[in-house]
């Protein structure tokens, strides 16, 4: 993931400190009580990494087998493979069976809407590649979780309207989350403010994504009693300082979930994918030691020694 990345000689410069809550947070928690037992998805946004054999794909494991092997790991995937093209039910469905076949962890995945419908059509006359794109999903079964609609950098507040009458026309059942990247849906105030109202009245949740190089968008905006977080660390090199970044994360939905918070969804990016078992498997051990979640750990085959010690250190 490129969005926000910025020069590594830069990272030290970047206030990771997390924003205080939105208004629109306060509003969605009001009223609510502490859930019994909130649900955590904990993930990636692939499981096609070579780099991932021997660390925790076992040896010789084919190109063909990674998802087999990604779901015996993790309860969820951002699925950012049918961003590129209109998912085939056929595809989806040999998916959904390895799923089946190879996890026991209510695994879920939580596929971007296409391309075609977001960032060719920009959600104009858009119904057969969304029809098609929801027959598609659909073959997810009990395997299909959220779906999120990630809009461009150039999809700004002239299209609020155009935003709002798609997220009407699709299924009042369909779980969607929308990651919004335009700078001035967040810096003008009363648009911040109505944006964030049209998506808690359609009860449709908003992305939070956490990169170096965009701190606006981590708004910190509870649209429903449910978050989607878009977690970027900056690699191997800076492993202390996203281990940190984590455990900010680890408290501030810990106050989420005091309010009522009911589910987290928390995907993992990386500018280089290799290392992010390594902060996935952070992140597990810190929601299960202060959050109450019972994710499964990650069993790694080899867990590379220098970054292992960092995190010691930390």
């Amino acid at each position: 993931m490129d969005f926000g990345k910025v020069a590594a000689t830069a990272i030290a410069g970047v206030d990771f400190a997390l924003p205080p809550d939105g208004k629109q947070t306060a509003m969605t928690l009001k009223g609510l009580k502490p859930v019994k037992s909130p649900d955590f998805y904990i993930g990636c946004a692939k499981w096609g990494r070579k780099e991932w054999v021997n660390m925790i794909y076992p040896p010789k494991t084919k190109e063909a087998d990674f998802l087999d092997e990604y779901v015996k790991h993790f309860n969820s995937i951002e699925l950012n493979a049918v961003f590129y093209s209109i998912p085939n039910a056929e595809l989806i469905r040999k998916w959904r069976i390895k799923a089946e076949e190879n996890s026991g962890n209510g695994f879920v995945f939580c596929p971007k809407f296409s391309r075609t419908i977001s960032h060719i059509k920009r959600l104009k006359d858009a119904e057969v590649p969304t029809d098609l794109y929801l027959s598609g999903i659909s073959e997810f079964g009990k395997f299909l979780g959220p779906c999120f609609l990630q809009l461009g950098d150039n999809f700004g507040p002239k299209n609020f309207e155009v935003l709002e009458n798609y997220l009407k026309q699709l299924p009042k059942d369909l779980e969607v989350f929308v990651e919004l990247r335009h700078e001035e849906w967040f810096s003008d105030a009363e648009m911040r403010a109505r944006l964030f109202d049209m998506l808690a009245g359609l009860k449709k949740g908003a992305v939070i994504t956490d990169a170096s190089g965009r701190r606006d968008c981590v708004h910190m905006e509870l649209t429903i009693p449910e978050i989607f977080i878009r977690f970027v660390g900056n690699g191997q090199e800076f492993a202390a300082s996203d281990f940190a970044r984590i455990d900010d994360w680890t408290a501030r939905i810990k106050t989420w979930l005091d309010k009522g918070l009911k589910k987290v969804y928390f995907f993992l990016h990386q500018h280089d994918e290799k290392d992010t078992p390594i902060l996935a498997d952070y992140t597990i051990q810190q929601f299960n030691q202060h959050l109450g979640a019972k994710v499964a750990a990650i069993n790694f085959i080899d867990k590379p020694k220098e970054i292992t010690k960092q995190r010691e250190l930390f």
